[in-house]
């Protein structure tokens, strides 16, 4: 089901009402949990078995390692089962074709190959797969200590059901379910309670809904449109400039339809009494690619960081194994996107860079000013630059369209198509100004309240026009497909 659709409309007000009609954790608990599996098997409901499977496996794991008098060797046990099911699962489903070209001898690729290649890819799995890790391997950290934060291991049958109840509310929880922001289990867990009418945050869920609605279906959805041409068939034919426009176009979108979804995810979570984590906080105001990794995407970033890179040993092991951990990381992290090598060429693309920054860095040249100067906006223009070129690998996972694009951007003659130009342009510009809205903090501080109120109001009144005159037409949403 999606959020920017008419049972979306229906199904969100029928929930709430559900949800506040009963005062007690356990009702509100089980309204949200069976409305998100509702919410996931609405258009396809073949696809509930495995996200079934996928919370009763972790759950049970999760029971188990957090349970009093297990011995070592059993714990090492169940996580080894737990984490071979969760990436097996998403091995499976999303790598089996990638895998089976690479290793499997002509002959026999050919023969299975199709069948590899068919493998649907169930919607959300990267998401809530990595949530189910998450659970697993905090469980395994925390066992020893009597629970996670919010989930004591239980001492008797009915806890044990209350246990299990949190752990099904906690994989299944429909605003984030599909496309993140990933939740880690010690950060939401703690959340879960009887939840009051009276205590909803309106002003901030309203305001998170209209921003992300708005970043949806005016500016990511219109984009979508113009940058349509961004395929082989199409740009061969296009101007440098109109394939230039393109890219800038496409990057604007990216962060408009991902943001917009996360922004929407929290707002949602408001209405039921929820916090999710931020997962965007401006990153095209970063003068690093370290810094636009800590603002994009953030969800993922601190993910990989805490279950793979901390893992393997992080930066303690000098700077050879520190380069190596920031290439396997990021490698790992632009596979997680998608089973192509383009996505894997992206990934090794960002981790050479960060390896770069720190190792300038370490050399004393590369650190960053508090605040705003020239040199910094030039940091900050050359990073967006750079991140956006890399783009064309999501938009082009066959990697051999990307090679072509680029030489299309050498030979194709010069001259221009003005309306794309000026579609692309029109629908980019909101989130150029969303940017410089942060940028100016400091000078919107030197307003008084009162005006800071009526600015925000008549902004979110122009968000809210829009919506209903210049939406685009509905697309799914470009994380749907990780």
């Amino acid at each position: 089901m999606l959020f920017n659709s008419w049972s979306f409309a229906v199904f969100l007000p029928v929930v709430f009402a559900l949800h506040y009609a009963g005062r007690r954790a356990g009702w509100q608990v089980g309204v949200l949990t069976v409305a998100s599996f509702v919410f996931y098997g609405w258009e396809n409901p073949r696809l509930l078995p495995l996200l079934f499977v996928s919370t009763l496996v972790n759950g049970l794991a999760a029971q188990d390692l957090l349970s009093a008098g297990r011995t070592a060797g059993r714990r090492k046990l169940v996580l080894s089962l737990a984490l071979a099911f969760n990436l097996g699962a998403l091995a499976f489903f999303k790598y089996a074709a990638l895998v089976g070209s690479v290793l499997l001898p002509a002959l026999l690729w050919k023969q299975v190959g199709p069948w590899l290649r068919d493998i649907p890819l169930p919607i959300g799995i990267s998401f809530y797969t990595f949530q189910g890790i998450s659970l697993v391997m905090e469980s395994w950290w925390d066992g020893p200590k009597g629970g996670i934060r919010g989930l004591p291991a239980p001492a008797n049958r009915r806890e044990a059901g209350w246990f299990q109840a949190k752990v099904w509310f906690f994989k299944a929880f429909f605003p984030q379910l599909v496309a993140g922001p990933i939740v880690k289990a010690g950060e939401f867990l703690w959340q879960i309670g009887p939840k009051r009418l009276a205590d909803v945050d309106w002003d901030g869920a309203v305001k998170k809904l209209v921003l992300g609605f708005f970043l949806k279906m005016v500016v990511a959805d219109n984009l979508k449109d113009a940058t349509a041409d961004l395929n082989l068939a199409a740009f061969r034919e296009l101007p440098r400039l109109n394939l230039v426009a393109l890219l800038y176009g496409f990057s604007f979108q990216i962060l408009a339809d991902f943001g917009g979804y996360s922004l929407i995810a929290q707002g949602l979570a408001k209405l039921f009494g929820y916090e999710l984590p931020l997962n965007f906080n401006f990153p095209y105001l970063s003068r690093s690619i370290t810094e636009f990794w800590r603002r994009w995407h953030i969800s993922l970033s601190t993910w990989l960081r805490m279950y793979l890179y901390i893992p393997l040993g992080g930066n303690r092991h000098g700077e050879a194994r520190t380069y190596v951990n920031l290439f396997l990381v990021m490698f790992l992290g632009g596979l997680w996107h998608g089973a192509a090598w383009s996505y894997a060429v992206w990934g090794t693309a960002h981790g050479t860079l960060l390896a770069l920054e720190r190792l300038l860095s370490r050399a004393g040249k590369s650190g960053e000013q508090p605040g705003w100067t020239w040199l910094g906006a030039i940091r900050a223009f050359l990073v967006f630059n750079v991140v956006s070129a890399l783009w064309l690998l999501f938009k082009l996972p066959e990697f051999s369209h990307v090679v072509e694009f680029v030489k299309c951007l050498v030979n194709n003659p010069g001259g221009v198509r003005p309306q794309p130009l000026y579609v692309i342009g029109l629908f980019s510009l909101p989130v150029v100004l969303w940017h410089l809205w942060s940028a100016a903090a400091p000078l919107r501080a030197r307003l008084s309240a009162s005006r800071q109120g009526q600015l925000e109001t008549c902004l979110y009144a122009a968000m809210l026009f829009l919506l209903v005159t210049n939406a685009g037409s509905a697309g799914d949403f470009i994380y749907f497909q990780f």
